[in-house]
């Protein structure tokens, strides 16, 4: 069994949602083969509250606009950390950065068949780790300083 059409063309199109709100290392899973409640999962992740909840808002009024889908189901919205949209047929997971880290749901989708996305949200891959290391460095440049290092 693989996702419907119905399934790729909601993941197409939430894909490319959340890449217009700059989500990083956008990912999708055909899961048909493993889960009978959904045909596929895509993943998104940002790095702060509020752009989690800025990726979701745009998908749910993307799928509304264009395809006419609106999600049965909504979780997640009080802390915004890691929100969940149930479309039924695609459940759309945005996680904020260190929530992706931890819980690692590509480890456990690995064997499924990755779907096809949109160049723009290909393109968004490995932009989670850049900021961390982004991060990683302004939080060490303050402590340099103290010790009277300088950086180059």
């Amino acid at each position: 069994m693989t996702a419907t059409d119905r399934a790729i063309e909601l993941v197409t199109t939430a894909a490319q949602a959340a890449a217009d709100k700059l989500a990083h290392d956008i990912i999708a899973y055909d899961v048909s083969d493993v889960l009978s409640i959904t045909d596929a999962f895509l993943l998104a992740s940002a790095p702060n509250d509020r752009q989690v909840k800025s990726i979701v808002d745009a998908i749910e009024e993307r799928l509304n606009k264009d395809l006419g889908a609106k999600p049965v189901r909504r979780e997640g919205d009080r802390d915004a950390r890691w929100i969940l949209l149930d479309y039924v047929d695609v459940v759309v997971h945005v996680q904020h950065s260190e929530e992706r880290v931890f819980y690692a749901l590509e480890r456990l989708w690995k064997d499924c068949p990755e779907l096809e996305l949109p160049e723009e949200a290909k393109a968004t891959r490995g932009k989670g780790a850049e900021y961390a290391q982004r991060q990683e460095a302004a939080d060490v440049a303050p402590e340099l300083r103290e010790l009277g290092g300088e950086m180059r």
